[in-house]
């Protein structure tokens, strides 16, 4: 599956390259709406709250109220997530708030879990050279990947994989980090990091791994349509 992805700052949608050069902004939200409607599923980012210099929350709501979104983006506690959700997100995304100095916080996982149920949650694991990156990817950590999945996959129904080190180059994901997530969790795994061509969306889709898309759709160099299936999302 194919999963369009909306990033915000500034009251704005942008695409950056690598989480810190912006390189594309746009204000015509009622066509992005108008165009990814028929997806099953949006990712919608608030990068301002990621990073702690704001947030677009009125604008993120306009959207997960018109969109079937996975809302992220500061989570730091449950009250905020219980505010994206009450926004009319359909799942919320958790990412930085999953470390807490140098160990993994399960215990801020099963909090979501209990308030929410996994069936709400997912799990960002953003990585830059084969490390765990936080803080809006500018804090790398010493947790791998492969150690943030198998610690948190008791209470959450998805991960969501970032390479950082390709997001917003358009030059494809590398494939070996994907299969050995693929292999290390049962849960939904959507990926993300310079994914440009529908042949590497469907290569994913053999892996049972969804592909979220951003730069390649905005800049035209992937023309997608809403699929004309129904995916299978629990959500």
């Amino acid at each position: 599956m194919l999963i369009p992805s909306i990033d915000l700052m500034g009251g704005k949608i942008v695409q950056l390259v690598q989480g810190r050069e912006k390189a594309l902004e746009f204000e015509n939200f009622d066509d992005w709406i108008s165009r990814f409607g028929g997806f099953p599923l949006v990712q919608l980012i608030d990068l301002d709250a990621a990073i702690g210099t704001g947030n677009n929350f009125e604008l993120l709501t306009y959207f997960a109220r018109t969109l079937p979104c996975q809302v992220g983006g500061g989570v730091r506690s449950v009250d905020a997530a219980r505010a994206l959700l009450e926004s009319g997100s359909r799942r919320v995304i958790c990412g930085s708030s999953l470390v807490r100095g140098a160990a993994i916080n399960t215990r801020f996982a099963e909090q979501m879990a209990d308030a929410f149920g996994p069936e709400r949650l997912v799990f960002a694991v953003d990585s830059r050279q084969g490390r765990v990156a936080i803080r809006g990817w500018r804090e790398l950590t010493d947790i791998t990947p492969a150690q943030m999945v198998a610690a948190l996959e008791p209470w959450c129904c998805a991960f969501l994989y970032t390479h950082i080190d390709t997001e917003g180059m358009m030059q494809g994901i590398p494939l070996e980090p994907v299969q050995a997530l693929r292999g290390a969790t049962s849960k939904q795994l959507m990926v993300a990091g310079g994914i440009s061509s529908l042949e590497q969306v469907q290569e994913l889709e053999l892996m049972r791994v969804d592909a979220v898309v951003g730069m390649a759709i905005y800049t035209e160099k992937m023309v997608v349509n809403a699929p004309s299936y129904s995916a299978n999302l629990p959500l």
